[in-house]
């Protein structure tokens, strides 16, 4: 007895450890970092640009065959995604203004008689994918036209006010729209399998999902599965947390970057706030969850002001910002022909398409963002590493490496010309200055002198 109880013991002790391995529950494993974002980013996303389309306000015409022809000058651009803003009917039924809103959907099965039909949109996906690019559409699965079919149909699958009546979602104004009930299974097979329609039958690569923040998580996460069953799909959520890139989401809204670069350009305030939403980005955010940054968009256009007005002299620094930091640059609809209007939302106002710098500007940055790793997206490419300075309060510098590729921007936000002495002991070596492609040698402790609001990109 006294010789098989330690056998007993070993033996017990080796199965067990043997079962947590097999678990992956062993004592050490538990304390192994995990990587947050457990889905998996299409290939082709990986240095990818995004573009939103305002086929309303696109052309005189308004239709996706008029859009097709500026196909070319956005591919020569740089632009990967075309984002569409939503191409469904529009509700009648409480509708603002003459055209109604692009977000009161009528029909989540049908095309918008004012942009084409079903063959006309079928032609501009393919078109699209035959020029390398892809192409996701605006989705708005929190609520739907008060005449949307299912409100007689499915009332049940809808929420209702306190009298039973339906509502718009609750506490906005929205009052073209009704609110849905996602406490409804029935409904929830609904609307994942529409949106399973528009990949399966007309080769859309994803979607991005309107105000998707208001609509469980465990939906988006069960959606995203069933639609990369059919083939790998890019999503966008119009919400900036992390649990939304667990499971469902490729690409959240950088709202926070917007707000922080503003309010240096327009509020007249310091960067710290931006200095701030840096250190969040890199501190709190998981790494290969992509964020969306931008400039404008149709929300910012339309209720906001223009992209002059919030950004002012500024506007130019914080358009490279936008493609230097953490993040998948966007540009909206005209902001390359110099957009300087709101345009109407519920109306037609057709964008007035010239030539204008902005274009030049976007084109050389996104043939850097294709070509240099370190600005790729989330693990693909490099982390923000702050560089300091003697001039904190109005010089942003950082370096982004990954590989043989490395980018150090430096950027004056402030309305003030400096000279600034950078800390670059970890960067020294020979780079080019990107815009005027001279060459430039750190050393360790390096000068420079910048205009208001002038920024300097050095790569190798």
């Amino acid at each position: 007895m006294k010789t098989t109880t330690p056998i007993l013991l070993v033996l017990f002790s080796l199965f067990f450890s043997s079962c947590l391995k097999e678990n992956g529950d062993s004592p050490a494993s538990k304390y192994e970092p995990k990587e947050y974002v457990e889905l998996k980013h299409p290939e082709w996303s990986k240095n990818a640009t995004i573009y939103e389309v305002n086929v309303r306000q696109y052309t005189k015409e308004g239709t996706f065959k008029a859009f097709e022809s500026h196909l070319p000058r956005l591919k020569a651009m740089g632009i990967d995604i075309i984002w569409l803003m939503p191409i469904h009917p529009i509700g009648v039924e409480k509708r603002k203004g003459t055209l109604g809103s692009e977000y009161s959907v009528k029909d989540y099965y049908g095309v918008n008689p004012e942009y084409g039909n079903d063959e006309d949109f079928k032609r501009l996906v393919d078109k699209i994918h035959s020029m390398g690019m892809y192409v996701i559409l605006d989705w708005v699965a929190n609520h739907s036209a008060w005449d949307n079919p299912l409100a007689k149909e499915h009332p049940d699958w809808y929420t209702k006010t306190e009298e039973g009546n339906f509502q718009p979602t609750p506490w906005y104004d929205w009052d073209d729209v009704i609110d849905f009930d996602y406490n409804n299974a029935e409904f929830r097979k609904y609307m994942t399998d529409a949106l399973k329609y528009w990949v399966k039958d007309f080769g859309v690569d994803g979607y991005r999902c309107d105000v998707a923040g208001f609509i469980p998580v465990d939906f988006w996460d069960n959606a995203r599965a069933e639609l990369d069953e059919i083939k790998p799909v890019f999503m966008l959520c119009e919400w900036e947390s992390r649990d939304m890139h667990k499971r469902a989401f490729d690409m959240s809204y950088s709202w926070t970057l917007w707000d922080k670069m503003a309010a240096v350009t327009r509020d007249k305030k310091s960067i710290a706030g931006l200095v701030e939403y840096m250190a969040h980005d890199v501190g709190s955010f998981p790494k290969n969850a992509y964020r969306m940054t931008f400039t404008d968009n149709h929300d910012m256009n339309s209720w906001n002001g223009t992209q002059f007005s919030n950004f002012g002299d500024g506007l130019e620094s914080a358009m490279v910002f936008c493609t230097v930091v953490n993040g998948m640059p966007l540009v909206y609809s005209g902001q390359e022909a110099g957009l300087n209007r709101s345009l109407k939302f519920f109306d037609k106002d057709e964008i007035e398409w010239k030539k204008h710098p902005f274009a030049d500007l976007y084109t050389k940055l996104f043939a850097l963002k294709h070509k240099n790793q370190a600005l790729w997206n989330g693990n693909h490419g490099g982390e923000m590493v702050r560089i300091f300075s003697d001039q904190m309060n109005q010089v942003i510098s950082f370096s982004r490496t990954k590989g043989k590729d490395q980018v150090i921007p430096i950027m004056n936000f402030s309305d003030k010309p400096v000279t600034v002495k950078l800390d670059t002991k970890y960067q020294k070596g020979n780079y080019t200055d990107y815009f005027s492609n001279t060459k430039v040698t750190l050393k360790g402790a390096d000068v420079f002198t910048l205009k208001a609001w002038e920024y300097k990109i050095l790569v190798k």
